[in-house]
């Protein structure tokens, strides 16, 4: 019969990672956390809790999520980031796929979000239905691309889209939110220069600004709520600082050289 391996890549996330790990113990035939040297308790509490810990190194999301699959052992792989967890439907969703492990099958699938914020489960804003890259997918099938950040795969197969979504807490707080935008930006204008965009201040807001009216507008994020406008609002930061920070980038700014400041004349 075939097994699953979970991954769980993690940094610093003691205040995350106990419930993420709960949610798939007790039916995971592995999981892994794959730690980046956390300065917290995020190995302790995983080791607590039974889960196998790997030290690795950060070098971009992508490198890290193939580094995390080169150390699972089982046919099939389930990726859960330590702000998920995995709901009773969706596991049995997932068990089904693997029990099944029809040759003939889908190699890969895409699982669906439901995300929660400031209090409420959102429902538009561009993330409801919300994806990322296939969660569940089988061993050899499915690698990523080693962008630094909103990584993409590649895979050698059919995907197909499960039913069941599984929870997403992406932020504790809006500080989290505006951290994880910072992060973000800076990976994000690496890219961009490493693929050649442009930057400038006026580049730089009308990027975030498009995304806010995306998101705010386009994808009816008024209709959330309070969530909805710090979703589009952390849309324009994110946006805004990512070109901003490629404009720094491409200049190189520096203090200008001061001038020798001796005694006054006499």
């Amino acid at each position: 019969m075939s097994k699953v391996s979970c991954y769980i890549i993690a940094f610093n996330e003691g205040n995350k990672i106990r419930p993420a790990i709960e949610s798939v113990i007790e039916w995971a035939d592995e999981v892994l956390v794959c730690d980046s040297h956390s300065t917290d308790d995020t190995a302790e509490i995983a080791l607590e809790l039974g889960a196998r810990v790997v030290q690795l190194d950060f070098d971009g999301f992508g490198k890290l999520r193939n580094d995390a699959i080169g150390h699972c052992k089982h046919t099939w792989i389930f990726s859960l980031d330590s702000d998920e967890r995995c709901t009773p439907e969706s596991r049995d969703e997932i068990l089904s796929v693997v029990k099944k492990d029809d040759p003939k099958g889908h190699v890969a699938y895409f699982i669906p979000r439901e995300n929660y914020l400031l209090g409420r489960w959102v429902k538009y804003s561009g993330w409801s239905p919300d994806y990322r890259q296939p969660q569940l997918f089988r061993q050899g099938h499915l690698s990523y691309t080693t962008e630094e950040v909103h990584e993409g795969f590649d895979c050698a197969g059919s995907i197909g889209y499960l039913t069941k979504p599984i929870w997403q807490f992406p932020f504790e707080n809006l500080e989290q939110m505006l951290h994880k935008a910072q992060r973000y930006s800076t990976l994000g204008a690496q890219k961009l220069l490493r693929n050649g965009k442009n930057g400038g201040m006026g580049t730089a807001f009308l990027h975030g600004l498009s995304m806010f009216l995306k998101i705010y507008i386009l994808r009816s994020g008024w209709r959330d709520g309070r969530a909805g406008f710090a979703i589009a609002v952390g849309g324009f930061i994110g946006a805004f600082y990512k070109y901003a920070k490629l404009t720094e980038l491409q200049n190189n700014w520096t203090e200008p050289t001061m001038p020798r400041v001796g005694k006054p004349d006499s």
